[in-house]
């Protein structure tokens, strides 16, 4: 699919407010598989006016460009749009495949599963481009997991920025967990009082 490009001066535009799904991601959970340095990975999450700061970044080993990238939200989000700010020398990743609600992608499975959308990608070192969900298909989304297959044939691939368009749905995960333990009551937490336990059904 094709990308869009900034045709506006984000200064003039709220460019933050609409890539501020990073605030959503329960960044203590991300993880990735293939990452040179372990927990590297969260990094690149940040904000919108900082997409540039190269001072953190996701990179895979050497000679092995593969990379998997798990993030988890702490609410439900709707996703519009995604940004990949990757690095020079032809470590940049070429292509980008997503699969959502899944804990359980490893390289098998990406490589065997229909991701819900993948993407031919461009070197974006300035964060400049931006890549279209089918959006209809990227509702009510409680994790992502993005693949990235290759690169520009670098040794390795290398990721300064991952940036999220879209919005909150407000369904907090906790919430909703918590909801669902209580609509099935511990019965010992619930006992009538001067007896001993659940009432006898005659």
């Amino acid at each position: 699919m094709a990308s869009c490009t900034h045709h506006h001066d984000c200064a003039d535009h709220s460019c933050a407010a609409e890539w501020s799904l990073h605030a959503h991601i329960d960044t203590a959970k991300v993880w990735a598989l293939n990452e040179a340095s372990p927990g590297s990975s969260k990094s690149v999450f940040k904000s919108w006016d900082q997409r540039l700061d190269l001072s953190g970044s996701l990179e895979s080993n050497e000679d092995d460009p593969e990379l998997i990238l798990f993030i988890p939200f702490t609410t439900d989000v709707k996703i519009k749009s995604i940004c990949v700010v990757g690095g020079t020398d032809g470590s940049s990743p070429s292509k980008m495949r997503a699969f959502i609600n899944r804990e359980d992608i490893d390289f098998s499975d990406a490589r065997e599963l229909l991701p819900v959308q993948e993407w031919d990608l461009a070197e974006n070192l300035h964060g400049e481009l931006e890549y279209p969900t089918r959006y209809p298909k990227f509702q009510g989304v409680a994790n992502l997991t993005l693949h990235f297959p290759t690169n520009f044939g670098g040794t390795s691939t290398r990721i300064h920025y991952v940036g999220l368009k879209g919005e909150s749905t407000k369904v907090n995960r906790d919430a909703v967990t918590n909801a669902v333990y209580e609509a099935y009551p511990n019965l010992s937490e619930h006992q009538i009082p001067g007896g001993t336990g659940a009432p006898e059904v005659s």
